[in-house]
């Protein structure tokens, strides 16, 4: 009798550990979706902002700008005060943050206004997303986490799949003002279901870093503010130089600050493994590259080719949408073989899509010539994106992998931001608005540097130590990665 209840004890337990995991996948991957979906879901309804608010290109940036901006430059702060103050507590206060700017965004009655929310939401976005993966890999066995990570990357996938859909869409038959008010009910729903099914944890001796927050911000939004206002101030006028100059010493301040500070935001030590530095310097090239290119070409695919918003989110989706179907295979194949090839293989595709797209593209360009360019895109994008968060979660100790998770994720948006501003720096410069030929004029040659810029992402992913994994899931790359940091 004992011997069988000990058995049955035993299934409870798995059964409640795997409710427990279920729960967690599900809520932090609708989570990740509402983060995820407000990167691209304005994109393709910036021409109807436009028309309905006014503002010119730069304008226009910074509805996309503010929100990556501020989830950026704020997510490792973020993943630190869930760290110190409970993961679960901070997730729901990030997630309500969100929530309510999505409303106020979708009120605003003018630009101004709408960028002031769309900073709000980023900050809601950067305390909420980076707990999504520490929720997460606290929640599922070690070796069913690939598989767990390329789920919540399919998810994450559906949201960049369906964000240009979902705001050309709603754009086109409704309002844009209704790409905001989809957040809400999702936002609501997750509330109760986060405090009731997520278990609550910390980080044993987590502290804030305040000062490196305020460096890491301010050197952050220098750089892009001066990449953004360039091409209209000039690049040698004083306000540009000065954002940027400034920019660049903060963020050299940030760096010896985490060199030298007891417990910084982000240590700096985490750079010397290979694993840690190869994954964050390719995820923010290829975030540089990607980014700034959905950017402008969804703003070709309506004002040059002509079609409506939906027509335009349609077209997106061999690109766009290919995550949905590739990410589980994905996150299978870096349990099997590990992360490094998998990352540079789709790396190596996403650069060889837009350097496809460089050549083909023109004001009279047939979808037919653009379809292979969209599927090539968006297999490599599939492939990058589950692997790079089993590397980034594998490369450091299980105490600093909430560290790890909201440096990642903001290098991706500090990337993102750049590449918005980067790109539509080098549209200016070579075209504009005023006809086809004239904006074909300015996207080519920013699409060969997204291609250059992707492809050193691939190199970079290549310099990740190799190894096979195990059937655990834990294999090579991750044990040489954590010994590099305990030597150091």
């Amino acid at each position: 009798m004992p011997k069988q209840e000990a058995q049955a004890e035993a299934r409870t337990r798995e059964t409640t550990s795997r409710g427990g995991m279920v729960w967690a996948l599900v809520i932090t991957s609708v989570a990740g979706f509402m983060a995820a979906l407000d990167n691209l879901v304005v994109t393709t309804a910036l021409p109807s902002i436009r028309e309905d608010l006014g503002g010119a290109l730069h304008d226009l940036e910074w509805t996309v700008s503010a929100y990556t901006l501020t989830f950026a430059v704020l997510l490792m702060f973020g993943a630190a005060l869930g760290d110190r103050f409970g993961r679960r507590r901070l997730f729901t206060v990030g997630l309500a943050v969100f929530t309510g700017a999505s409303a106020a965004a979708a009120l605003a009655p003018g630009l101004d206004a709408l960028i002031a929310a769309r900073a709000v939401q980023g900050v809601g976005a950067a305390i909420m997303m980076p707990l999504t993966l520490t929720l997460l890999t606290a929640a599922v066995p070690q070796a069913k986490r690939g598989m767990a990570y390329g789920i919540w990357g399919a998810v994450n996938g559906l949201a960049v799949a369906s964000g240009p859909l979902i705001g050309g869409t709603l754009t086109e038959h409704v309002s844009w003002q209704w790409i905001f008010w989809l957040n809400v009910p999702l936002g609501l729903a997750l509330l109760p279901l986060a405090r009731l099914r997520l278990a609550e944890s910390h980080a044993p001796g987590a502290r804030l870093d305040v000062v490196g927050t305020l460096l890491a911000s301010g050197g952050l939004f220098g750089i892009v503010y001066a990449l953004v206002r360039g091409p209209i101030d000039g690049w040698s006028s004083a306000t540009v130089l000065v954002s940027l100059s400034a920019g660049v010493v903060l963020l050299g301040g940030f760096v010896r600050h985490g060199m030298r500070h007891k417990a910084p935001m982000l240590p700096m030590r985490l750079f010397r493994s290979r694993a840690f530095a190869g994954i964050n310097a390719a995820s923010l090239l290829m975030f540089l590259g990607m980014f700034g290119s959905i950017f402008l070409l969804s703003q070709y695919m309506q004002g040059v080719l002509g079609y409506s918003p939906t027509e335009a989110g349609l077209r997106m989706l061999p690109w766009t949408g290919m995550p949905m179907l590739i990410s589980p295979l994905a996150g299978y194949l870096s349990d099997r073989i590990g992360g490094r090839p998998v990352v540079a293989a789709g790396l190596f595709l996403q650069a060889v899509g837009l350097a496809w797209y460089a050549v083909v593209v023109a004001p009279d360009a047939t979808y037919t010539a653009q379809l292979p360019a969209l599927i090539i895109s968006g297999v490599g994008m599939s492939l990058y994106f589950a692997p790079a968060s089993n590397l980034v979660m594998s490369s450091v100790r299980p105490q600093e992998q909430g560290i790890a998770s909201g440096a990642n994720n903001a290098l991706r948006e500090v990337g993102g931001a750049l590449g918005i501003a980067v790109m539509s720096s080098i549209f200016s410069a070579q075209g504009g608005y005023d006809s086809g030929w004239d904006f074909v004029n300015g996207l080519e040659p920013a699409l060969w540097v997204g291609s250059a810029v992707v492809a050193l992402a691939a190199v970079a992913a290549l310099c990740i130590p190799s190894g096979r994994r195990t059937a655990g899931g834990s294999g090579a790359p991750a044990a040489a990665a954590q010994d590099e940091l305990i030597a150091a």
